[in-house]
């Protein structure tokens, strides 16, 4: 699931990539030419096709726009000579005009084509190193179906202060982090891939949830804070609010660690079951004091049928015109039927539609469903 085919959408029209408007240019070559000859002498709309390869400019590429330069040229001189004033100083002086727009206009077009070129190879690198660090979450994991959304606020960007993650223990269980890095920009962009590293690094390996909250914690803090002075320390601002979460293969439940995140919530049937827990902890890098003995994990029925939805903030508090939240405990149920992926979907839709198609800060959510044994392939 993602986002990437919204934007495709908005991206669809370039400058110099509308080769179906060419009739513009060309009609209004036409247009003037025969206009210009049948109209009285005392009247010239010669000078009108300067715009023809201005207009071109907006709509194709080097080439084309020196072609259409090279009709509103030959038109100027086709008036001329019917019109019998070729040798005037009036049409040569126009003439020499639309050579030197021409030429401007192609020019524009060279420099705005290489930009263009830098710029796409860029963007492939910057989309690269993204997907490499907000890896796409797996279908299915053990008795899981599994899908994740993610919507940046800035629509150039793959990747914000949101993030999700999947890891498979050796357990027999699945173990998941969402979480909403503070800030925007690239210093949030950084700091969701210290997390992002530190929890595919030792998810697998950490006994407990509290163990794993634990080295997050210190991962995150020592890396964001081992370059500031001793006097900074006190002043940092780092944090990223999250839910660890633990989904057993064998046992219908699913344990978690809040660590002052939105709380998850399980749709079963037409209900909401929102997944609060007793004790929400201070957010990734605020946890120094912290042992393991101080990170409570909460355990919640999670059963075949039901539907695990994980969510960031930029969900709920997604504001329409009228400044009214987005309703996420009243929509959701009505796509408890689908899939996951078919529920990401329609939760795409009806979120832009609400916000009129754009975010003020990036959304994610993760979508779980617990297969029943009937379900689950042999």
């Amino acid at each position: 699931m993602a986002f990437r085919a919204s934007l495709d959408v908005r991206r669809s029209w370039r400058p110099g990539h509308a080769p179906a408007l060419l009739v513009i240019p060309l009609g209004l070559i036409v247009t003037v030419c025969v206009v210009d000859v049948l109209s009285p002498p005392h009247i010239h709309l010669g000078p009108l096709l300067v715009a023809a390869p201005a207009i071109t400019v907006a709509l194709a590429g080097a080439r084309v726009t020196a072609l259409i330069g090279a009709l509103a040229v030959a038109a100027q001189v086709l008036i001329g000579v019917l019109r019998g004033v070729w040798d005037t100083a009036n049409v040569q002086a126009q003439i020499a005009a639309l050579i030197v727009v021409s030429a401007v206009c192609v020019t524009v077009c060279v420099v705005r084509g290489r930009r263009e070129r830098q710029l796409h190879q860029v963007r492939s690198v910057a989309e690269a190193a993204q997907s490499v660090l907000l890896q796409p979450l797996p279908t299915r994991s053990g008795p899981l179906r599994i899908a994740g959304l993610y919507i940046p606020a800035e629509e150039e960007a793959d990747l914000g202060g949101d993030l999700y993650a999947a890891a498979r223990t050796a357990h027999h269980s699945t173990r998941l982090l969402i979480g909403d890095v503070r800030g925007s920009g690239l210093g949030a962009i950084s700091n969701t891939a210290l997390l992002l590293g530190a929890f595919r690094a030792a998810a697998h390996r950490q006994a407990t949830l509290p163990r794993l909250a634990i080295h997050l914690d210190a991962a995150f803090r020592w890396d964001t804070s081992q370059w500031r002075p001793p006097t900074e320390q006190d002043a940092m601002e780092d944090f990223a609010t999250a839910v660890l979460l633990d989904i057993p293969d064998h046992e219908p439940v699913v344990h978690l660690i809040s660590c002052g995140h939105p709380p998850p919530l399980i749709l079963r049937g037409h209900r909401v079951i929102p997944l609060v827990a007793e004790a929400s902890h201070l957010p990734i890098g605020f946890g120094g004091a912290f042992g393991i003995a101080d990170y409570r994990v909460q355990t919640f029925p999670f059963e075949a049928g039901d539907l695990l939805l994980l969510y960031t903030d930029g969900v709920i508090e997604a504001r329409d015109t009228g400044g009214r939240f987005y309703p996420f405990t009243e929509r959701a149920p009505q796509w408890t039927t689908d899939d996951p992926d078919e529920l990401l979907c329609h939760l795409q839709g009806d979120l832009l539609a609400h916000v009129h198609g754009h975010l003020d800060d990036d959304a994610a959510v993760v979508a779980i469903r617990r297969l029943s044994s009937a379900d689950q392939p042999l």
